[in-house]
């Protein structure tokens, strides 16, 4: 595909967003906040159902794996420990001509010379740190004793509450402490609809080991992470991993991979995992006064452990799985005439609503009751929609559109008018084939159930 196809495909993508309720601009009727975005009705309940899962995988489904929810506003002296007041920075480039504001890797480079990617102008100024993280106060004073900040990324609550949480979990290494939150960055230059915001949401496990487990495992965190990937819908052929230089990657990691997705933009790093060695833990340790010990009962040695982290964010996930769904196809319309169908293919699990029920038609007393009692049955396992308006066929590609794998029809044999047989039996029709079969009202919920899990 080339670089105007996929500018025209995520502009459709973001319309899509918009026209369906996905995501919205923040603020918008204000004229937005740039690098702020609302989830609509549809786009939370994809964001949730990608939480779910991942909570699912990574703690319910495992024996060494608790959670957490920490605060976003922590102690000063977190971040002065962790290094993020003093270091967590972008170097910044100013173009005199038309007054952006570039990080310096936006700055592109021909035969030599640096210039602005937007104007092409040549008069930069030279780079400088801008500090990524919000500043506020806490407290009915603003001065210098009451500053803190919203809180970058959701790992250093894990690191400072490790030990409250080793004791009361009574966790043998190697365990890791799960978190999904909140994290804030004051983006220089917020770009690709919610790919780069300045609010987003973390996907964070901490993997606390020995020392001579560290590459081996972060090995095995990196396939578990791409297994995670594929069992939500993105295709591995779109799945990169970068293997991150000495250069690159921070001073403290041992090793670092980047999970990539091929966006329509480009490709993107989705998550990191990160080998981070005991460098948290020894920094809080130092900083605090307090031990962060680990002690093994077998060898009776004290130590700082080690840790292994996977970082996922939730927005570029959920902008992942929304770009891998989005699809078009040729299906005939109501007179056998065929036409442009839009769909979204998320995998069932993913999909924000998971099942549409509707009865033939909306004037027929017996077939909306019928309706309205399979809605009942279905609605305490799973998200569905009831959708009465329109002829059956429009009914159904509405639903294609928003993604929903599956969709109910009660019609006449549903009431047993042309065969006795077929009583108490819907029409289930499958989104991206669009074949049918029957089925009974009884088999409905489990049969359901095992697609959509």
């Amino acid at each position: 595909m080339d670089l105007k196809a996929d500018t025209q495909r995520m502009e459709k993508i973001v319309s899509l967003c918009k026209r369906r309720g996905f995501i919205f601009q923040s603020s918008e009727i204000y004229g937005g906040l740039n690098g702020c975005w609302d989830y609509g009705p549809l786009g939370v309940e994809l964001k949730r159902n990608l939480k779910n899962y991942w909570w699912r995988v990574t703690v319910h489904e495992r024996d060494d794996v608790v959670g957490m929810d920490g605060s976003i506003l922590m102690n000063r002296a977190v971040w002065k420990a962790s290094g993020h007041e003093d270091t967590f920075s972008d170097p910044m480039v100013d173009c005199r001509s038309c007054k952006a504001r570039l990080r310096a890797d936006q700055v592109i480079e021909r035969k030599d010379v640096q210039q602005c990617p937007n104007c092409g102008g040549k008069d930069l100024t030279e780079p400088r740190p801008f500090n990524l993280m919000f500043k506020t106060y806490v407290g009915a004073t603003e001065d210098e004793s009451s500053v803190t900040y919203l809180r970058p990324e959701t790992a250093q609550s894990i690191f400072v509450q490790f030990k409250n949480i080793l004791e009361v979990s009574r966790k043998k290494l190697p365990f890791g402490i799960a978190q999904i939150g909140k994290a804030f960055r004051n983006e220089i230059n917020p770009r690709n609809f919610t790919f780069r915001s300045r609010e987003f949401e973390q996907m964070e496990l901490e993997y606390f080991c020995r020392a001579e487990e560290g590459m081996k495992l972060l090995d095995y965190w990196l396939e578990e992470r791409l297994k995670f990937y594929e069992n939500i819908g993105i295709s591995r052929d779109r799945l990169h991993v970068k293997t991150v230089s000495d250069e690159e990657r921070a001073f403290y990691s041992k090793g670092t991979y980047d999970v990539e997705y091929d966006f329509p933009f480009g490709r993107q790093e989705l998550e990191g995992v990160a080998y981070r060695t005991d460098y948290d833990l020894l920094q809080h340790q130092k900083a605090s006064g307090k031990s962060l010990e680990y002690f093994d009962e077998e060898t009776k040695q004290r130590f700082v452990p080690h840790v292994v982290e996977p970082s996922a964010g939730v927005d570029r996930t959920v902008l992942a799985l929304i770009c891998e769904a989005y699809s078009t196809d040729e299906a005939p319309d109501e007179k056998g005439k065929m036409e442009t169908r839009l769909v979204l293919r998320f995998h069932p699990r993913m999909a924000p609503i998971k099942c549409g029920i509707f009865p033939l038609l909306k004037n027929n007393d017996q077939l909306v009751a019928k309706a309205q009692e399979i809605v009942g049955l279905l609605r305490a396992d799973m998200n569905v929609f009831y959708d009465e308006s329109g002829a059956i066929g429009r009914r159904y590609r509405r639903q294609d559109e928003i993604g929903t794998p599956f969709g109910v029809t009660v019609d006449f044999e549903t009431l047993g008018e042309k065969n006795d047989a077929l009583t108490d039996t819907v029409t289930l029709r499958e989104r991206d084939s669009m074949k049918q079969e029957r089925v009974k009202i009884n088999d409905l919920a489990d049969m359901l159930i095992s697609r959509v899990s």
